[in-house]
């Protein structure tokens, strides 16, 4: 195993296969951080969704995505070149990875790509006991998606980060204000673009909340705008925020939420509270900026 690789494990308690398949996937991820670094790519964008506040703010779950957002609008953006630096990194600590662009079968802001890795082979190099590996199909594949906004709304501040594995290096990331903003916009987009719930949203609503972070009212406005989310022609109110997340939560399928996230949690405990007036008890907690 590569050292680099096994001192980046060692933060992690493994014990079943999802918690090594979860730790390999957030170190994957750290590692194509790194080689977007190397490519200059954070002079062009930020760090951004559930990834960056797991891996730059702590957030206890996982994820299975990393996000990111042009710091302005750029319909010309190529992605390619990034890619070629990712997969660079990743070959340069051991893995053997594919990593290609998605190509766009409709018009959209969103540039895409995955990072695709043998789950079995991936999982041996980081010494997963045989009882764990032996029961993986040696074709079944682990992809991590790579997703770039390349139309933001504005109205959004950024930050360095610093990281220090595998070495010290540092990442533009949205500020956590903004990056709440962009939480409550996906709970509140999603329930009206899709039937599917995603259970990580509603935790990391929770967090954000339980940390005392503000909501950017201004970004989030412009995100809800983009969507036509929010079609009003009145400035939003931290009230209309409130009367939004307050339908959302007492329509909430629960159990489908709760079903999402724990694949992405140790503690399952810590969801088990949940419920619709959990949920809507949250709501007097909600500081705005």
């Amino acid at each position: 195993m590569n050292p680099a690789i096994q001192s980046m494990l060692e933060k992690y308690r493994c014990e079943t296969r999802q918690d090594y398949e979860n730790a390999l996937k957030e170190i994957i991820q750290e590692i194509a951080l790194l080689g977007l670094w190397r490519a200059k790519f954070f002079e062009h964008a930020a760090f951004y969704g559930g990834s960056a506040l797991r891996i730059l703010y702590g957030l206890d779950r996982f994820s299975e995505d990393i996000d990111f957002s042009l710091l302005e609008p750029r319909k010309d953006f190529e992605l390619a070149p990034y890619l070629d630096a990712v997969k660079v990194e990743l070959t340069a600590m051991g893995f053997v990875v594919e990593v290609d662009e998605r190509s766009k079968s409709i018009e959209t802001s969103i540039d895409s790509a995955f990072i695709k890795a043998k789950t079995k082979e991936h999982l041996l190099r980081i010494d997963v006991p045989a009882a764990l590996s032996e029961r993986i199909h040696h074709k079944e594949q682990m992809k991590i998606k790579l997703e770039v906004d390349t139309e933001p709304p504005g109205g959004f501040e950024t930050e360095a980060k610093l990281l220090l594995q595998p070495i010290a290096f540092s990442v533009k990331t949205y500020k956590q204000p903004d990056l709440f903003a962009g939480k409550i916009h996906a709970v509140l987009a999603r329930a009206r673009l899709s039937e599917r719930v995603k259970g990580r949203d509603y935790y990391d609503f929770v967090s954000y909340i339980g940390r005392g972070v503000p909501v950017h009212m201004g970004h989030l406005e412009k995100r809800l705008r983009q969507t036509n989310t929010w079609m009003s022609e009145k400035q939003m109110t931290r009230e209309d925020i409130l009367d939004l997340l307050e339908q959302r939560f007492l329509n909430l399928d629960v159990e489908s939420a709760r079903k999402d996230i724990l694949p992405f949690i140790k503690d399952h405990e810590a969801v088990a509270i949940w419920s619709r007036d959990f949920f809507l008890s949250l709501l007097s907690r909600l500081k705005v900026s």
